[in-house]
């Protein structure tokens, strides 16, 4: 009875997950078709590649801002398109066998998430089957000359070396252009923003699986299928490396949410206050164009801004520090930043903590300032929908605009809570 869970799923997708998965699907179903219709080239080394691909998809993993990779399925993918021979032996696989084997292999590998309840990122797989079709596409049809050109050069293999390069490149820039139209939709953030924050993620694991799948295109020309095994073991240790990794950021996460949480369950401000500043405050930050890095600096800050207040010996009412006298939440910011400075490995957000109640004209870091607008409007209207009340919070922000609260964020926060209203009314 897996119907109704499905379509919620696809109904969960924006316009342009829709048309990348439906492109993918399309090219999946046309290499099927071809090499159904023309025969399987070369069946066991298509098997050798697309049991390798299928582990990669198995051994998937999720990067930091919820991103899908799957570097070992990956890098198999591009040795099999890049391939030029097999152990001196030409290979005569098309562009839509490389397609089919790709599409066959992702499959394979996501039917055991399927059968354990772990729904696979469509708009993932779709992106990276897409990336490697239109890579085969161009390619492809180069491998024989290349093959012929390296062959009559007496073992001279710089230019396909070049040419894998030069189109792995491309492919890359192809994927990072897709992958940050589509994360801007989602999330509302600035594109320009979310290129650079797609390519400070592709650059570290993009450069490690493109190496890896020129090195077992060429490495296949002396050591046979041998090669999918010699390369399959520093792909499988980089990918736990970066799941390490991910792990840690994960676990950072946890911590400071439970962190967060003192506060509330002690009694010093109101329950859902933290989380909900924090969730105003990323969206602020990405309104205002900040990149990935500094929104989880700020999200840590603006869950962790009122542990200062566990000082207190006798709390604020409700918890609100915006209706407090300002040298006391002063006091309770400078307390809160020592508390996470003692953590050793957040000093930047116990900086962002100890100066959210500096004034405009103190110059205190975007993150502060985002801080503070979106805390004082979280204690003016805590969880109420009701948009009266958060018309007169934003009014009383607008009042303090220039001196207390920095105009720009003010009205980048207008523009959030007017996109959530909705959302609210639901």
């Amino acid at each position: 009875m897996s119907g109704p869970t499905e379509i919620r799923a696809f109904q969960g997708l924006d316009s342009g997950q829709l048309l990348l998965i439906c492109a993918a699907g399309l090219l999946a179903v046309a290499g099927v078709a071809h090499t159904a219709a023309t025969g399987l080239v070369d069946p066991e080394i298509a098997l050798g590649f697309g049991a390798l691909i299928a582990a990669g998809e198995l051994a998937r993993l999720t990067m930091p801002g919820n991103r899908e990779v799957a570097p070992i399925g990956a890098a198999a993918a591009l040795g099999y398109t890049l391939l030029l021979d097999m152990g001196g032996v030409p290979v005569g696989h098309s562009a839509f066998q490389v397609v089919a084997v790709l599409a066959v292999g992702m499959i394979a590998g996501a039917l055991p998430h399927l059968a354990v309840g772990r729904r696979p990122r469509l708009d993932a797989m779709a992106r990276r089957l897409l990336t490697g079709a239109l890579l085969a596409l161009v390619y492809r049809p180069m491998a024989g000359p290349l093959f012929t050109l390296a062959v009559e050069g007496e073992g001279n293999w710089w230019p396909a070396l070049g040419a894998m390069a030069l189109l792995i490149l491309i492919m890359v820039l192809i994927d990072v252009l897709l992958a940050a139209a589509l994360r801007a939709e989602q999330v509302r953030a600035s594109f320009k923003v979310a290129v650079h924050d797609e390519m400070q993620m592709a650059a570290p694991l993009g450069a490690a699986v493109a190496a890896s799948g020129i090195l077992l295109a060429l490495a296949s020309h002396s050591m046979d299928m041998a090669a999918l095994l010699v390369f399959a073991a520093p792909l499988l240790v980089t990918q736990v490396a970066f799941r390490k990794y991910a792990g840690i950021r994960a676990t950072y996460l946890q911590t400071v949410r439970a962190l967060s949480r003192v506060t509330e369950v002690g009694g010093y401000v109101e329950p859902g206050h933290s989380r909900r500043v924090s969730r105003l405050a990323v969206a602020v930050g990405r309104e205002a164009g900040m990149p990935e890095p500094e929104l989880l600096e700020l999200e840590y800050a603006a869950l962790m801004h009122d542990i200062g207040q566990l000082s207190l010996s006798d709390p604020i009412p409700g918890g609100a520090t915006v209706l407090t006298d300002p040298e006391q939440a002063r006091r309770i910011a400078e307390l809160g930043a020592e508390v996470i400075r003692q953590t050793g490995v957040l000093d930047r957000v116990a900086e962002i903590v100890r100066r959210q109640c500096d004034t405009c004209a103190e110059t205190p870091p975007q993150a502060s300032r985002i801080i503070k607008a979106a805390n004082a409007y979280d204690d003016l209207v805590g969880g109420s929908t009701d948009r009266d009340r958060a018309g007169a919070a934003l009014e009383r922000l607008r009042l303090g605009a220039g001196g207390e609260y920095d105009p720009a964020v003010v009205e980048a926060m207008a523009r959030v809570i007017d996109r959530m209203a909705p959302l609210h009314r639901l």
